[in-house]
């Protein structure tokens, strides 16, 4: 009898630190200096493991824009969910039945809003004309008045005709938006401030309520007239933003735990 090998992401994953880095990053994108400070270990030894989970296709590393130096590290959750997957159907095709069965988590107790108000979560960019709305306008969509989500920025603009478009094409309007300078929603109160501008993220101080980074260009900047650089940005706080989201007959759980 022949021995099966084993998936090769449960060796990635079955190592402490590598498993503590994916923890880590679940919430948001972190650079390799605040892994190795929540971490306690050595940076060398930091960078070996993110170089595995990279090789694995779980991570994913951008050049801050704000700073050329220092890169962003991005869980991609995806493709854990595939992994993870594709080991329990490996062990028994009716395992993935019985996790897609399983209730989600609710928040610990005494924390998140009170019952019957939505969470709330805030969105920030450096100009409010493109990735900032289209999170607003994606969480908005998706999460049925589960949330309430609204977006600022650092030096606010007219929103991006592109971003416009790119959403439209899901069927989410974000044409009416409005820029909204992030000092007046400073006295708001937020369940999740996500920033997704490096910059932003580095440079605007005290934000109202627990906050967590996402690193994502700025398509208007890169590509001001590729209908296609908007949509892929579309595309990937699509992605982000389902990871906010408890099943469908659940609150918006994640928001309210992810510290």
């Amino acid at each position: 009898m022949s021995v099966a090998h084993s998936p090769p992401v449960l060796g990635v994953l079955a190592h402490d630190l590598r498993w503590a880095i994916v923890g880590l990053l679940v919430p948001g994108d972190l650079r390799t200096g605040e892994i190795v400070a929540r971490t306690g270990q050595a940076p060398s030894l930091v960078s070996y493991h993110l170089a595995r989970l990279r090789d694995a296709g779980l991570v994913s590393v951008r050049r801050s824009t704000a700073d050329g130096r220092d890169s962003y590290h991005a869980l991609d959750l995806d493709a854990i969910g595939r992994a993870v997957g594709d080991m329990a159907a490996r062990i028994h095709p009716s395992l993935l039945a019985s996790a897609a069965g399983w209730p989600a988590a609710g928040p610990a107790p005494g924390s998140g809003p009170a019952p019957g108000q939505p969470a709330a979560a805030l969105f920030i960019c450096s100009g409010n004309s493109a990735r900032s709305p289209m999170a607003e306008g994606w969480l908005n969509h998706l999460g049925g008045g589960r949330v309430t989500a609204r977006s600022a920025g650092v030096s606010p603009g007219p929103v991006h005709p592109l971003a416009v478009a790119a959403m439209a094409e899901h069927g989410v309007d974000i044409s009416g938006h409005r820029p909204t300078h992030l000092s007046d929603v400073a006295d708001g109160r937020f369940t999740r401030v996500i920033t997704l501008c490096d910059r932003a993220r580095e440079n605007c101080g005290e934000l109202p309520g627990p906050a967590v980074h996402w690193s994502i260009p700025n398509p208007a900047q890169a590509h001001p007239a590729d209908l296609d650089a908007f949509r892929a940005t579309a595309r990937e706080l699509r992605t982000r933003i389902r990871y906010l989201l408890p099943a469908p007959d659940e609150r918006i759980a994640l928001l309210e735990t992810l510290g």
